[in-house]
């Protein structure tokens, strides 16, 4: 009797640990009010690059988007929904501010983000390529889908690849680039309205 409880008292524990497991991936709140003349996305994200010399780094949680045409501001959490830093982006100016509240500046919004995560995620091609655009910088070998939407790409080094569309832009977005010394590939996940 006893150990028919136990089992099913572990049973109930795995189910509620996984339960618990499956929230904390959630993104983070969205940043704006809703405002209809701003662009805003919330959503997962993954990160794995493969060093050369066989080492792996994995970075995954969550992101909010918040685009109003000049500024942008980026939200990045942990899986567990803990605000990582923040990336304000004005014309010619990036900040992040950490968690701690220290900050960060630079010219371009990707080289602060690579401080957080370890490894480049490209913000300033995001701003389009969340819009299912392409951006100015040129673009090689790209094909659309069947409804003429942007799918796949490759610009400013990364091979890009859009998909699930909704009314805004892409839902699903896969991003490789390979450096001198490692393969980066970057998930993003958007949530659904």
């Amino acid at each position: 009797m006893m150990a028919m409880w136990f089992k099913r008292g572990r049973a109930w524990w795995c189910a509620g640990f996984m339960v618990l497991l499956l929230g904390a991936c959630a993104a983070p709140p969205r940043i704006g009010s809703g405002a209809a003349d701003v662009f805003e996305r919330t959503g997962r994200f993954a990160l794995n690059v493969q060093h050369f010399g066989g080492q792996r780094d994995a970075v995954q949680g969550g992101f909010a988007w918040l685009d109003d045409g000049r500024d942008l501001m980026l939200d990045l959490a942990n899986p567990l929904g803990n605000t990582l830093a923040r990336v304000d982006v004005i014309p010619g100016r990036a900040i992040l501010t950490r968690s701690n509240g220290e900050r960060e500046q630079a010219a371009h919004p990707d080289a602060l983000v690579e401080l957080v995560l370890g490894s480049p995620m490209p913000v300033a091609g995001l701003r389009d390529w969340l819009h299912g655009r392409t951006g100015d910088a040129p673009v090689q070998g790209l094909e659309k889908n069947q409804d003429g939407q942007i799918a796949v790409f490759s610009q400013d080094g990364w091979r890009v690849q859009l998909s699930r569309y909704d009314s805004l832009g892409p839902r699903l977005l896969q991003l490789h680039r390979n450096d001198a010394n490692r393969n980066i590939s970057l998930r993003l996940v958007v949530d659904g309205d």
